[in-house]
């Protein structure tokens, strides 16, 4: 499999300078890759301080991990030339939580998809810019006539986020990182986003990183994911196996959480989250482990290994001790496709 965007052994720790003694490690010991050549859309998935928006701002290189590396076509993202940068820009997109943060409110909506094709030299001509233009928008649904020449203010906020999916497909990237791209947006209109980005996978070959806290859409649109806690990957491998048979206790208990709309559904101790008051004895223990009710002794010792429990699925808990250790840089054997 050709690599085009690798995390290798990435850990972020902040606060640990001179000053600040409160250290915080957002991410630890992740690895993952996304092919050139075989599209895909992965689901990064947690409650909040899992690490996730840590991990889209160290794939983007808005961030510099503590230890381990980010290599875009084998290259670390902190040795690349200046046009090796130009390209990996060009090819890592990123859609962004709040649509409304992204746009100067001085300028119409027309600046932020003409300021790309400005800065990469997609169009040779005012009519070649304004066919890419309509082309994009209605690509992601939007009629460019009821678009073009209006402020932020006066789209809604479906809107807005498509512009901003229509302005990553103008550089025709190789993936796309959605942090929570539909969080901050109506739920009548979230269908239309997660859409476009499946869009992006099937008619443009482009791969998607989504990020997001919402199991549910994460199951809609992704193949695989990867379920994180504290920081920590706890469960991953193929969407469907993991969300419909949870392995991990944390997996079993966020899935537990979502709201069924069942009115027969009585809430029960089984939907509560357990706290423990444990003795932790090593510095790298299961950081669920005052959350566990299956917690064990060497959780507080020391954290587990990522076991393979079947050929699509992985879980990061000694209740599957008995099961081959996955290597964190071979964590892409589980997932579908990318045997």
């Amino acid at each position: 499999m050709s690599v085009l965007l690798e995390a290798r052994g990435v850990t972020k720790v902040f606060g640990s300078g001179l000053f600040d003694q409160k250290r915080v490690v957002a991410l630890e010991d992740f690895s993952m890759s996304i092919s050139k050549d075989d599209p895909s859309i992965v689901a990064v998935v947690g409650e909040s301080g899992s690490g996730k928006t840590t991990l889209a701002r160290i794939l983007l290189g808005l961030e510099t991990p503590t230890a381990g590396d980010i290599l875009y076509e084998g290259v670390n993202l902190q040795t690349l030339s200046r046009i090796e940068r130009h390209e990996f820009r060009r090819n890592v997109q990123v859609v962004f939580q709040d649509p409304f943060e992204v746009y100067n409110p001085f300028y119409r909506v027309d600046h932020v998809l003409n300021t790309p094709i400005v800065k990469f030299g997609l169009a040779k001509s005012p009519t070649e810019r304004k066919t890419l233009i309509e082309g994009v928008l209605e690509a992601v649904g939007l009629r460019p006539d009821e678009i073009l020449g209006r402020h932020p203010h006066q789209l809604s906020g479906g809107q807005r986020q498509r512009i901003m999916v229509a302005r990553a497909l103008l550089l025709k990237p190789k993936v796309i990182i959605a942090d929570e791209p539909v969080s901050m947006i109506d739920a009548s209109l979230r269908a239309t986003v997660l859409a476009n980005l499946q869009q992006l996978k099937e008619d443009f070959g482009i791969s998607v990183i989504y990020i997001t806290h919402d199991l549910a859409t994460a199951f809609q649109i992704s193949q695989n994911i990867v379920v994180m806690y504290s920081g920590s990957v706890t469960e991953v491998g193929d969407v469907n196996r993991v969300v419909t048979d949870p392995k991990h206790p944390y997996t079993q208990l966020l899935i537990g959480s979502v709201p069924r709309a069942d009115p027969n559904l009585q809430w029960s101790v089984d939907n509560l989250e357990v706290s423990h008051d444990i003795g932790i004895k090593g510095e790298n223990y299961c950081k669920f482990a005052d959350r566990c009710p299956h917690v064990l002794s060497q959780c507080v010792e020391k954290a587990p290994s990522l076991y393979q429990i079947d050929s699509q699925r992985g879980a990061a808990c000694y209740l599957y001790e008995d099961s081959p250790v996955v290597e964190r840089d071979a964590m892409n054997s589980l997932f579908v496709n990318q045997q």
